[in-house]
């Protein structure tokens, strides 16, 4: 069933996902359940008998418990490690506000907002000896997050030098424990002769592929979560990545010195989620938001944020074009039970790196759900946006009336919309792909278990399958993946305390592109055994190297599937103890969110440790290579 609305000039269309969602039931087990956002509720507060409120009440609370708008909130703060929030409070950007404080009080501060104690180094990877210099024209794999304009996720063995082959030959090159962190989820990428990528502690480090050692590094505002994009304009090199304050970075790819800075949107709660995607001199940037979570506190007035897509320029970092996923501004729409005002709409956030149709000079991105009632048309949908003026083409809206906040999942819910859910975002990003069928098609996944096919031009839908349960944490959660007529698409279904209509499908799916039929499914076994924060599914986005996908589960594991058959044919534990060039312990943990598998000239790097929304921390980042014979 699918139904055609015109708004002013923009096509918005929605479709049935097959089963209904609105099967979905609360009960009890969600108030009790561990992998629910009533752990993340109860470890933030358990911070404030911390004695450093009491200084960060006195030197930064009046701008960052949520009064001044264009000033990072708390909780965002609080994502980052206490060692990068003291550098901001010691020799960043905080450093003037801060200077009524001791350097003890200081250090106070940076574990109250953290949660978490010092103790490790900033800058305890290794430098390299002799200065690497960047060589323009090299092969870049992760000029995008996608690996391609289009987002297809796949590197051919001509590039990658990996596959089935000679998979079974890989052996470790390095390893890092990386400093400061819990959580390893930036997707790093070859550009130049280096390997580039960000870390929880908010440090971008420029490597030699060959060995791990430090080229340069630039230390952001706070935690960089994203990838590190590209360009290269003759001999000069810029990347561009965001971090979870919502700043925007341009830095020279050669020296890590900054070129321009921006914060793209003013919300206190805003950020920047999913890496940044260069075309044409443009640098096309999604803008999300944690705001979900301020929900939990029955007193707060949610939600006023609205997702965006926003054009710089990126020789200057000047803004082209700004565009809202919600049109029309939040206002009062009504008071929750204990008199709060509702603020509404909002939501739509945009998770994920936008794709390029140049054919047709759009770009397409998923949005999130509505936060607050009322639900928009724009919400756990895809929209199409023109490139030079940010007008919307059209919209597909996948899962109607999905309103949902932190607060549907606690002991306090009173700021949980009418609506309750079901929480079916866009995570992952759109893909663009060739079906000898129907010429070019949009694909993407949802956190609903389903995968979509629309037509790019009109936005209508194509095919659509389910292929997983579905949840608040996917389903299919960070993303998928193309090679030629075939989708892989990676299942989660994590229990959330819900009860859903389906059975849980954790694991590997290939569909066919022209018709969605599920070519093959390999469904992973729980391994955990009784070991806290694991689960079998795959959270993290899968890439397609040589003839073979690879994907990391959240109970550790990477593993490379044929793509034809589905086999498994190599697999790693990555949660196993391994030794570091940096001398501390290197070990992963679930493998989760955005930081896909890369590979080039027959060495593949994998990121594992995800410490964060109940999964399994960890801090490695490893270089396998194809043993020479």
């Amino acid at each position: 069933m699918k139904k055609l609305i015109t708004i002013t000039s923009t096509i918005i269309l929605s479709a049935c996902t097959g089963q209904a969602p609105t099967a979905i039931t609360t009960d009890q087990s969600v108030l009790d359940n561990p992998n629910g956002l009533q752990a993340v509720t109860e470890a933030r507060t358990s911070r404030e008998a911390l004695p450093g409120k009491a200084h960060y009440e006195k030197a930064c609370g009046n701008c960052h418990n949520g009064s001044l708008k264009k000033a990072p909130h708390r909780d965002m703060i609080g994502l980052m490690t206490p060692e990068a929030i003291l550098a901001t409070l010691t020799t960043g950007i905080m450093a003037n506000e801060a200077s009524v404080l001791s350097e003890s009080e200081k250090i106070e501060v940076s574990e109250y907002l953290s949660g978490d104690e010092l103790g490790s180094e900033l800058a305890s990877i290794p430098t390299c000896a002799s200065r690497i210099e960047y060589q323009p024209g090299l092969d870049i794999v992760g000029a995008n997050w996608g690996l391609s304009p289009s987002n297809l996720r796949d590197i051919p063995e001509s590039v990658s030098g990996i596959s089935s082959a000679n998979v079974n030959q890989l052996s470790i090159r390095w390893a890092i424990a990386m400093p400061a962190a819990n959580r390893v989820r930036s997707q790093p990428t070859f550009a130049g002769g280096l390997l580039i990528v960000g870390s929880h502690n908010g440090i971008v480090y420029a490597l030699d592929p060959a060995s791990g050692c430090t080229n340069w590094q630039f230390q952001a505002s706070g935690e960089v979560r994203t990838g590190i994009s590209v360009s290269e304009r003759g001999e000069e090199a810029t990347i561009f990545f965001g971090d979870v304050l919502a700043n925007v970075y341009a830095v020279n790819a050669r020296s890590g010195e900054l070129r321009w800075r921006l914060r793209a949107d003013d919300h206190p709660n805003a950020t920047i989620t999913a890496s940044p995607t260069p075309h044409k001199g443009v640098l096309y940037v999604p803008v999300s938001s944690l705001e979900v979570s301020l929900a939990i506190d029955p007193h707060y007035e949610c939600c006023t944020f609205r997702g965006s897509v926003v054009a710089v320029d990126i020789a200057t970092g000047n803004q082209n074009w700004k565009t809202y996923t919600i049109t029309e501004e939040p206002g009062i729409s009504g008071q929750n039970p204990i008199g709060t005002n509702i603020i509404g709409p909002s939501g739509a956030v945009v998770w994920n790196s936008p794709s390029i149709d140049a054919a047709n000079n759009q770009l397409f991105v998923g949005t999130g759900e509505n936060m607050s009632s009322p639900a928009s048309l724009t919400s756990d949908a895809l929209i199409a946006m023109d490139l030079d003026s940010g007008k919307k083409n059209w919209v597909f809206q996948a899962t109607e009336n999905d309103v949902w906040n932190g607060a549907c999942d606690t002991k306090w819910p009173e700021n949980c919309p009418v609506e309750g859910g079901p929480d079916f975002d866009f995570g992952g990003a759109t893909v663009v792909a060739e079906s000898e069928k129907h010429g070019h098609l949009v694909i993407a996944g949802q956190k609903s278990g389903v995968v979509h096919a629309v037509d790019p031009r009109t936005g209508k839908l194509v095919w659509q399958t389910k292929v997983g349960r579905g949840g608040i944490q996917g389903g299919i959660h960070f993303g998928i993946a193309v090679r030629g007529d075939i989708v892989l698409a990676p299942i989660s279904d994590m229990a959330d305390g819900r009860s859903y209509p389906d059975q849980d499908r954790p694991g590997m799916h290939a569909l066919d592109l022209d018709s969605g039929e599920v070519l093959w499914s390999t469904l992973h076994k729980d391994q955990c055994d009784g070991k806290a924060y694991c689960h079998p599914g795959i959270s993290q986005v899968p890439t397609v190297i040589g003839d073979l996908v690879f994907g990391g589960s959240m109970d550790g594991t990477a593993r490379a599937y044929d793509t034809n058959t589905g086999k498994v044919v190599w697999q790693l534990d990555t949660t196993q103890a391994f030794e570091s060039i940096n001398g501390e312990e290197a070990r992963g943990g679930s493998m989760g969110g955005a930081a896909g598998p890369v590979a080039l000239n027959g060495l593949l790097v994998l990121s594992s440790g995800y410490g964060i929304y109940n999964h399994m921390a960890g801090n490695l980042l490893i270089a396998l290579e194809v043993a020479e014979d």
